[in-house]
């Protein structure tokens, strides 16, 4: 459980260096991003992704209030 194990890993409660320099409170979400990371890649054949029975790709969005995102793809090969 992903959610779960971020919010026991890093909880939003205790004030961040991040916080403290920026005010803006979402310290935590800087440090759960870094955690999972900006992107993932997988193998396209036949113009469909090869994942496994259990895999799927998710955009994760931490930060604590609305923005507006923009997802970039890239094929390679």
């Amino acid at each position: 459980d992903l959610r779960r194990t971020l919010q026991t890993l890093v909880p939003r409660g205790p004030v961040y260096a991040h916080d403290a320099r920026w005010g803006d409170g979402n310290g935590f979400a800087h440090l759960r991003a870094s955690l999972v990371g900006p992107s993932v890649s997988f193998a396209v054949a036949d113009g469909k992704p090869r994942l496994g029975t259990w895999q799927q790709p998710v955009l994760l969005d931490f930060d604590n209030r609305p923005r507006t995102r923009r997802v970039s793809l890239s094929i390679v090969g």
